[in-house]
């Protein structure tokens, strides 16, 4: 015969479990699905991109800018050094943005249209987007510049897709 003690655990048992109430599927609205639309759309999600490139390479032009010294440092005046660092910063702050802001357009709009084309998300979807972006900015540099620059960007692509593990 049971023990009113296991009886008793067992009910609490059964009461919490009607206690727990499940949630039913909440089927996307239509703004959300409006949303999501707009976003997979390859031209937002490449501007999207780029000003987010551009961001990141303000803020890397801002810190690395800080960092270098002027070359006569010891023969200017504090004032001549401070403007010297705000104007350093100021034009590093602007190249990097622009280039982020290309590498992200490029890499971007092409992992979009690779990926729309093939109907896949996957790795090889990445490996293109970079070796496209990283021949494409290393172009000015001549035909070898353009190939190791694809290499390189496609290489560093595919490791970051392992390493974040998107694609499983």
């Amino acid at each position: 015969m049971a023990s009113p003690e296991a009886s008793g655990a067992a009910g609490d048992v059964a009461a919490q479990t009607a206690a727990v109430e499940v949630e039913p599927i909440r089927l996307p609205s239509h703004e959300d699905m409006k949303m999501q639309d707009t976003y997979n759309n390859c031209v937002v999600r490449s501007v999207m991109s780029g000003v987010m490139g551009g961001g990141l390479g303000v803020m890397m032009g801002l810190f690395l800018g800080a960092l270098e010294n002027p070359v006569m440092a010891e023969e200017m005046t504090a004032r001549q050094q401070i403007v010297y660092q705000a104007k350093q910063m100021g034009r590093r702050s602007m190249g990097n943005a622009k280039t982020f802001a290309v590498m992200g357009l490029i890499f971007s709009a092409v992992e979009c249209v690779v990926e729309k084309a093939r109907a896949r998300h996957d790795v090889t979807n990445s490996a293109v987007a970079g070796c496209v972006t990283g021949g494409t900015l290393a172009v000015k540099g001549g035909p070898q510049a353009a190939c190791m620059g694809c290499a390189g960007f496609a290489a560093f692509s595919v490791a970051i897709e392992k390493f974040m593990d998107r694609h499983t």
